[in-house]
C-alpha cells in the first residue's frame, strides 16, 4: 500500500492534481506525454506528496482538453499503465518548475459578493448540467422586425443603457462560500459590456441577410431565418458569465420603404422571462428614440431585491399548501396511452418516439370569431379562458387514462405557468427577472360531474396556488415526497409532464399604441418596428403548450414536444385535439353538460401514443453508508467501467469519514451520474467524488460540469482498483482522507 499512488484533482484553471505516494518517473513521463502540450509545473512538498499543475498553452482552452485530468489520473494510478517509455519527459522531476498549486476560493478575489440563488433558478441550471447533449434547454428567443434607417452606434448605446440601469444584466452565477457544497449565488457587477451582433446584409445569405427578406417573403429568406434562430438557440450561456441575454441584428434585403432589419434577443430563463425581455426591449426602444441617452438611474425593486425577498418568506404556510395541493402519485400525467413494442403492436398503438432526437413543433390557430366565442362562454361560467384551456387539457388526460365508456373518476395533473409578478413585492410586476414558474395543478376529472364543476374546480386551483407562485416545482415534490418515491427514479410517473402557458402579454407591448410618445419619437427618425415574435424554449418535458392572441385577435396555440417520447404526427394530433375542444365546448350549455358529454367530443379520434419514461433504467444512487449526521456532505463513489456492483463494499467498510458513502447501481456517465446526484445538489449539501482507477475519466466530467453551472466543484479522488481487495479499499480511503483535508 505505502508503494501506491492516490490522486485529488482540484478542477479549475489551470488543473491541479495532488500526487499521494512515491513518484513513479516512467509512469509520470507517460502521463505528461498524454498531456503534451500543456506545460506542467510540479511542487514537492514532501517525498510522497506532489502537487502536478497543467497550464495550456496560448490558444488552447481547458474546454479544448475535456476530461484530460481524470484521464491523467486513471493512469498515474494504475500502475499497470505505465510503458516505461519515459522519452524527453524522463527528468520532469528535476526539470519541472515549482509553484505553489492554485487555492480553491469560492469566489475570485475582487469579485462582487452574491445572494444565494433561488431554488427556480437552481433547478434551471440543474436542467441545464444534466441534460443529455441536444438542444439548449431554458433558452427562450424574442425577435421582431426593424423598418428604416439604423444607426449601429446608437443602437448599441442604447443596449448598454439598458445594461446599466438593470441589474439582472450584469449577473452571472458563483459558487457560494462554504465546504464544498454550498449551492450558487447570483452576483451583480458593476460594468458588463453587453453583447450585441451585427450582421450586414448579403444577397447569397451567407450572413443571415437574406433572412431579412422584408420585402419578398421567400421561401429561402424564411428558412436563413430560422437558421439564424437556431444558430442563436445551439450557443450555451456561460452562467458564470454576465449577461444572459445575447442580441442579434440581421440586416435584410434593401425594399422600396427603405432598409429593414430582423433582430433576435436571446435569453436564460435562470435569470430572465420572457415578460422581462418585453420590458427590456421596451426600454431599448425608449432609450433609442432618445439618442442613447439614460432614461433614469437603476431600476428598483432589482433581481437582488427578489431574492432578498425570496430568502424572508417563511416556508412553513406554503408548505402546509402544497401538502394538499400537490399532485397525487399515479395522476394521469400525458395525453397519451403507452406505445408497444414494433412486433407486438397488432392489436396495439404503434409505437411513438423512440429513439428520436431533437423536439418537435406544431401550430394550431383559433381564428378570431372562435377565440372571441371561447372568452365569452368562459365567462359565462365566471372563469377565464385560460381555464378553458385547462379544461380541454384534463379531458384529454382523462380519456388517454380510461378511454372506454362509462369511466371513473381520474386524478390528472400538468404543469402551469404563473408570472411570479401577484408576489407581495411592491413593484414585482415591473422587475426584469426569473420570476415565472412552471407549478404543478391537478384535479379530478369525473365524466358524471357537470363541465361547469371542472371548470370552477380548476379556477379554484389555480387561485389556490398563486397565492404560493414563488414557491418552486423542485421544493413542492420535496415538501410532498421527501422520499423521492414519487419522482420518478423508482419507476412512478413524474409529477407532471406536461406544461401550459398562457401569454397574457398584448402583442404590440404598448408599441404602436396610438399617441404611444416612443413610437412618435422612433417615427420622427423614419423609424418603425414591427410587433414582437416569440420563440418559445425547451423545457425538458415531453409536451409543452403555449397559447397567445395574436394581432388579428385569434387564439394561436404553439407545441413543442420531445421527439425521444412522442412522434411529431402524436404532438400534432394531441394540438390539434386541443383546438378542437375549445373551438366545440362553447356550444355545451353549461347548466347541463356533463364532463362525460364532453368527452364525447372526441368520439373516434385516434387516441395519441408515447413511449414511456425510461425512469426505471436510469442508473440510482445506492446507499453504502449512511452520513454520521445531517449536513455531514456526501461522498459518490463513481463505478468504473466494467466494475462489479458490489466493488466499493470494502470501501464502506475501510473508510471512517463522516459523509454518506453512496454509488451507482452500475456503471454511468456522467449525465446519468449528475441526474443521480441532482437532490444532493438541489440540497447543496457538501460533496466530494472518488473512484478507484479507471473512473476517473467520468468523476472529473461530472466534477468540470458542476463547476460549469454555478456550484463549487467538487474535488475528485482516485486510487486503488476495482479487484475488491483489502489494499485497494485503503489506496481510495486513503484518497477521500487526503480530500477532506484539503477541503478544510
Amino acid at each position: 500500500m505505502d508503494g501506491a499512488m492516490t490522486v485529488v484533482i482540484a478542477p479549475g484553471t489551470p488543473l491541479a492534481l495532488d500526487l499521494l505516494g512515491p513518484l513513479d518517473a516512467p509512469l509520470l513521463a507517460s502521463a505528461l506525454a498524454m498531456a503534451a502540450p500543456c506545460g506542467p509545473t510540479l511542487r514537492r512538498h514532501t517525498a510522497t506528496h506532489h502537487t502536478l499543475q497543467l497550464t495550456c498553452r496560448p490558444g488552447e482552452r481547458p474546454a479544448d482538453r475535456p476530461g484530460l485530468a481524470g484521464r491523467l489520473a486513471d493512469l498515474l494510478t494504475d500502475p499497470a499503465a505505465a510503458d516505461g517509455r519515459p522519452g524527453w519527459w524522463s527528468g520532469v522531476l528535476a526539470a519541472l518548475p515549482q509553484q505553489p498549486a492554485p487555492g480553491r476560493e469560492a469566489l475570485p478575489a475582487g469579485a462582487p459578493a452574491g445572494l444565494p440563488a433561488s431554488a427556480r433558478q437552481r433547478e434551471v441550471l440543474l436542467d441545464a448540467m444534466t441534460a443529455p447533449p441536444g438542444p439548449q434547454l431554458h433558452l427562450g428567443q424574442l425577435h421582431l422586425r426593424w423598418y428604416g434607417p439604423l444607426d449601429r452606434h446608437r443602437f448599441d448605446a442604447a443596449w448598454q443603457t439598458v445594461a446599466d440601469r438593470e441589474a439582472v444584466l450584469r449577473a452571472a452565477f458563483a459558487p457560494g462560500p462554504g465546504r464544498g457544497g454550498s449551492g450558487p449565488v447570483v452576483t451583480v457587477h458593476e460594468r458588463v459590456e453587453i453583447p450585441v451582433r451585427h450582421d450586414p446584409y448579403e444577397p447569397d445569405g451567407t450572413a443571415g441577410g437574406s433572412a431579412g427578406g422584408s420585402t419578398g417573403g421567400s421561401t429561402g429568406g424564411a428558412a436563413a431565418w430560422a437558421a439564424v434562430l437556431r444558430g442563436e438557440r445551439e450557443q450555451a450561456f456561460d452562467p458564470g458569465r454576465p449577461g444572459p441575454l445575447r442580441i442579434r441584428r440581421v440586416d435584410g434585403e434593401p425594399g422600396a420603404h427603405g432598409p429593414d432589419a430582423r433582430i433576435v434577443l436571446t435569453y436564460h430563463q435562470a435569470l430572465l422571462d420572457a415578460p422581462s425581455v418585453q420590458q427590456l426591449l421596451r426600454s431599448f426602444l425608449r432609450a433609442y428614440a432618445a439618442d442613447g441617452r439614460p432614461a433614469g438611474g437603476e431600476r428598483r425593486p432589482s433581481l437582488p431585491d427578489h431574492l432578498r425577498w425570496l430568502a424572508a418568506r417563511d416556508p412553513g404556510p406554503a408548505r402546509e399548501f402544497w401538502a394538499r395541493a400537490a399532485p397525487p402519485a399515479g395522476a394521469r400525467t400525458l395525453p397519451a396511452v403507452p406505445a408497444v413494442p414494433a412486433r407486438g403492436a397488432a392489436d396495439g398503438p404503434p409505437v411513438s418516439g423512440g429513439g428520436a432526437v431533437g423536439y418537435g413543433h406544431a401550430v394550431e390557430r383559433l381564428n378570431p370569431t372562435e377565440a372571441l366565442r371561447l372568452r365569452g362562454w368562459a365567462a359565462s361560467c365566471g372563469v377565464a379562458e385560460s381555464t378553458a384551456l385547462h379544461a380541454a387539457w384534463a379531458l384529454q388526460l382523462h380519456r388517454a387514462a380510461s378511454p372506454g365508456p362509462g369511466s371513473e373518476p381520474v386524478p390528472v395533473a400538468f404543469g402551469v405557468t404563473v408570472s411570479g409578478r401577484g408576489i407581495a413585492l411592491e413593484g414585482a410586476d415591473r422587475l426584469p427577472g426569473p420570476l415565472g414558474n412552471p407549478l404543478p395543478l391537478s384535479v379530478d376529472v369525473d365524466p358524471a360531474a357537470s363541465l361547469a364543476r371542472l371548470l370552477t374546480d380548476l379556477r379554484d386551483r389555480a387561485l389556490g396556488l398563486a397565492a404560493y407562485e414563488w414557491v418552486s416545482a423542485g421544493q413542492i415534490r420535496e415538501q410532498s415526497d421527501p422520499s423521492g418515491e414519487h419522482t420518478g427514479r423508482s419507476g412512478e410517473q413524474p409529477p407532471t409532464e406536461s406544461l401550459i402557458t398562457f401569454d397574457r402579454v398584448p402583442a404590440r407591448l404598448g408599441v404602436g399604441a396610438s399617441g404611444d410618445p416612443v413610437d412618435e419619437q422612433l417615427a420622427a427618425a423614419d423609424v418603425r418596428v414591427g410587433p414582437p415574435e416569440a420563440v418559445e424554449a425547451y423545457t425538458g418535458l415531453p409536451f409543452a403548450l403555449t397559447a397567445r392572441h395574436d394581432r388579428a385577435g385569434g387564439l394561436v396555440l404553439t407545441a413543442d414536444s420531445d421527439r425521444a417520447r412522442l412522434a411529431d404526427a402524436d404532438a400534432a394530433r394531441i394540438l390539434a385535439q386541443t383546438a378542437l375542444l375549445l373551438r366545440e365546448l362553447p356550444e355545451a350549455d353549461l347548466h347541463r353538460a356533463t364532463v362525460a358529454d364532453a368527452l364525447t367530443l372526441l368520439d373516434g379520434l385516434p387516441v395519441p401514443v408515447a413511449v414511456p419514461a425510461p425512469h426505471a433504467a436510469a442508473p440510482r444512487l445506492v446507499t453504502l453508508r449512511p452520513a454520521a449526521y445531517p449536513g455531514a456532505g456526501t461522498v459518490l463513489l463513481v463505478p468504473p467501467p466494467d466494475a462489479p456492483p458490489d466493488c466499493y463494499a470494502a470501501v464502506a467498510r475501510a473508510h471512517r469519514g463522516l459523509q454518506a458513502l453512496v454509488t451507482l447501481d452500475a456503471p454511468a456517465d456522467a449525465t446519468a451520474c449528475l441526474t443521480a446526484l441532482r437532490p444532493v445538489l438541489a440540497a447543496a449539501q457538501p460533496l466530494l467524488l472518488g473512484c478507484f482507477s479507471g473512473g476517473g475519466a467520468v468523476a472529473y466530467e461530472v466534477a468540470e460540469r458542476i463547476g460549469a453551472h454555478g456550484w463549487r466543484a467538487p474535488l475528485v479522488s482516485i486510487g486503488g482498483t476495482a479487484d475488491g481487495g483489502p489494499a485497494s479499499a485503503q489506496d481510495l480511503s486513503r484518497a477521500l482522507w487526503a480530500a477532506a483535508g484539503h477541503e478544510s
